[in-house]
């Protein structure tokens, strides 16, 4: 079931021109800071941003501040908002349930389908970050002692840069697995693929405008998006865990209470269609 869903997924075009679509934003960035002089540079600045600007290798993690905050969530809500309802929509939903597929093992490839499309992403972003860097933006070698350097201005050796990085796509992966849980969620509720997807937006864009209202101060540590560039905490010298941890008990609130709102409900639902 799994394979199957996979190769329905990636065999369309969609899914690569929508992969495309977010590659292309942080390789334009990377243009824009080579053929520009932005500053601040080294002892100008922020620790962090000056080593991004002469350091190509660090760019993946600008790619990822990039893509998180709106496109990648756009494109996990528009692809698992599809997962059910577009099957509903195209008819074919209930000759999947009459095969022996359980509903429960439907959602959970469809589920799994979307995370696998959120790590291609992510990979496809941060090797064509690294690449496009490294080229435009120069190498400088990274050795035990430095040169590349956290947020907090000290030096961070090989085997820190690549554990940090790898941590922070991670815990991007962990925030994109929320936002699926909600897509589908309305995706086991709407009419349309279109109609889910708006649903799970909404509440993003929801999210993203109460973050910023001192009226709404209360609801802020549990809104969905809080807490998804946390993940550059992961470069401070030493760690601060305090909002990654935050960000993941937050997102994991929202993928128990959706994904088991989309299995109670996709499990009574009357497929007639």
């Amino acid at each position: 079931m799994m394979a199957t869903e996979l190769s329905k997924l990636f065999r369309n075009r969609r899914t690569w021109a929508t992969i495309a679509l977010i590659d292309a934003l942080p390789t334009l960035v990377a243009v824009l800071l080579a053929l520009t002089d932005p500053g601040p540079r080294p002892g100008t600045g922020p620790a962090f941003l000056s080593a991004v600007l002469t350091d190509g290798t660090l760019f993946p993690l600008a790619a990822l501040a990039l893509v998180l905050p709106l496109f990648l969530p756009i494109a996990v809500a528009i692809t698992a908002g599809e997962a059910i309802a577009g099957e509903a929509q195209q008819g074919t939903l209930r000759y999947l349930l009459i095969r022996p597929v359980g509903r429960t093992r439907l959602l959970v490839a469809k589920l799994g389908a979307v995370m696998v499309f959120v790590v291609v992403t992510v990979l496809v972003v941060a090797v064509t970050a690294y690449v496009v860097g490294v080229l435009l933006l120069g190498d400088q070698t990274v050795t035990v002692t430095g040169p590349t350097t956290s947020v907090s201005g000290t030096a961070m050796s090989t085997p820190e840069l690549v554990g940090r990085t790898a941590l922070a796509f991670g815990y991007a992966m962990v925030c994109m697995l929320g936002v699926a849980a909600v897509a589908l969620f309305f995706s086991t509720i709407a009419q349309s693929p279109l109609g889910a997807a708006l649903g799970a937006m909404m509440l993003l864009v929801a999210s993203t405008l109460l973050l910023p209202l001192d009226a709404a101060e209360a609801l802020h540590p549990y809104l969905l998006t809080r807490h998804w560039l946390a993940f550059v905490d992961l470069f401070r010298d030493p760690i601060l865990w305090t909002d990654v941890l935050r960000g993941v008990l937050v997102q994991a609130g929202y993928i128990v209470v959706f994904l088991g709102a989309a299995w109670a409900n996709f499990l009574t639902k009357d497929i007639t269609d």
